[in-house]
């Protein structure tokens, strides 16, 4: 039996190949990112525009050519499909038991008092609606303050926790990118 011993100097040479192979690949993502995400800057609006430096690009192209970072967003965005519908779910229950309500109320009332016992009823469900929405409201917040703290700390650039509209729009312009360069092929080197 012989046994082909591999010196080494050639495990070596193989690693520095292979290393070099994956730093090629790794640069063509790398540009084809940063060329991808400088056009869609392009199409969003001006003063959001002037908010995305080409740094910011960079660095978002960068942190993106490690493929499970895609993965986290698409985790994020399936969790925030969750609670919104879990959220609507909420609501549906609150509108569905004021519906009930009023049907009680109307049940032993005389006609003419019908229209009386529905404009109160349309007040009081009015309130709580917007009581409930409120709640609704901030529990979203939380999830967005969570999901930024997520991508903060996962290091994507642009992501930190804020309550600034103007920011989160921002913010939710990167994702979009980003979701958008999830989908696309990169063109072989």
């Amino acid at each position: 039996m012989v046994v082909a011993l591999t010196t080494a100097m050639e495990m070596v040479e193989e690693v520095t190949a292979e290393d070099s192979e994956i730093a090629k690949e790794v640069q063509v993502r790398y540009e084809f990112y940063l060329s991808q995400l400088k056009a869609m800057l392009a199409d969003i609006p001006r003063k959001y525009q002037k908010k995305i430096s080409l740094e910011l690009c960079s660095n978002l192209a960068h942190c993106l050519t490690n493929s499970i970072n895609f993965e986290i967003v698409k985790g994020l965005m399936d969790i925030q499909h969750v609670t919104e519908k879990y959220l609507i779910h909420l609501r549906q229950k609150v509108t569905d038991k004021q519906l009930s309500e009023t049907a009680k109320a109307l049940e032993g009332a005389p006609p003419s008092e019908h229209e009386n016992i529905r404009r109160a009823m349309a007040i009081k469900h009015h309130k709580q609606l917007i009581d409930v929405d409120m709640k609704l409201v901030k529990q979203l917040d939380q999830k967005v303050a969570e999901q930024q703290e997520t991508l903060q700390k996962a290091g994507f650039p642009g992501f930190y926790v804020t309550m600034s509209s103007a920011e989160i729009k921002v913010q939710i312009f990167l994702l979009d990118f980003i979701l958008r360069l999830s989908k696309m092929e990169i063109p072989d080197s």
